[in-house]
């Protein structure tokens, strides 16, 4: 079986393959501190619930956007599981083209993202990713990555209002059911929604255009399903978008 380790910035996501079949997946927070031993008995720990064991992983694949991680993680995979991981980095093959200035500075994360997306989608194709940040990333219709755009999160702009200001309480993140606020919290939810996806769409509408076609367009991350149910410029919805693209690279690269 492949164990898939997507670790991003605030949440680090796993899934459990049977072949091309995702078995189960587990959603974890990002934990800068916790030490190799800390992160193997938390991933051993997992799978019982599951009905699987940790022994039935023969293959591991980690994609990693925090560098202080990266190390941890591997020794994690050697000592825990006796395998050494394949890293999404330089040296791989993902057979997507990089039309960037610079290739080393695309995240692995937006490279996965776009194998999956061209692969289950087909190109052209943009797929936004929901996550600490929130990137945009076009794929031409032969599947070469065209580069994209970057901006906060909306947990960040969250926090930020929140640790900025006096009086404003911690709110939930959700779609208002009303576009005119009563109260405290209908308002800053109502400003958060809606500034946020005048923010996605007024990405999108340009970058549609720019890439031309009609491109697919395919959310994915935490807080993708809330906005591709607002949003008429978000076709898909894939939780899994990026565990699915790590299961292509692994079976490409093994």
């Amino acid at each position: 079986m492949l164990l898939a380790i997507d670790v991003g910035n605030t949440n680090t996501v796993i899934g459990l393959f049977e072949g091309a079949k995702m078995v189960t997946s587990w959603r974890l927070t990002t934990s800068l501190q916790q030490t190799v031993d800390e992160y193997g008995i938390l991933f051993r720990n997992l799978f019982e619930p599951s009905g699987h064991t940790a022994g039935q992983v023969n293959r591991i694949i980690l994609s990693c956007v925090v560098p202080t991680l990266q190390d941890t993680l591997h020794r994690m995979c050697e000592a825990y599981f006796k395998i050494t991981p394949l890293h999404v980095g330089p040296g791989i093959k993902t057979g997507v083209e990089l039309k960037v200035d610079n290739p080393k500075e695309v995240g692995a994360d937006r490279i996965v993202n776009s194998v999956a997306a061209f692969h289950y989608y087909g190109g052209p194709a943009i797929s936004v990713d929901f996550g600490t940040a929130t990137t945009f990333d076009p794929i031409s219709e032969t599947g070469a990555f065209l580069g994209g755009a970057i901006a906060p999160g909306l947990s960040i702009s969250a926090e930020a209002l929140y640790s900025r200001t006096a009086k404003l309480p911690k709110v939930e993140i959700r779609k208002p059911d009303r576009i005119i606020g009563k109260n405290t919290i209908d308002n800053i939810q109502i400003g958060l929604y809606y500034g946020y996806l005048g923010l996605i769409e007024g990405i999108l509408r340009p970058m549609i255009a720019a890439v031309g076609g009609k491109p697919q367009v395919i959310a994915t991350g935490g807080l993708g399903k809330i906005f591709s149910e607002g949003c008429e410029l978000i076709q898909h919805y894939d939780p899994h978008l990026t565990l699915k693209g790590l299961y292509l690279l692994d079976h490409k690269n093994r």
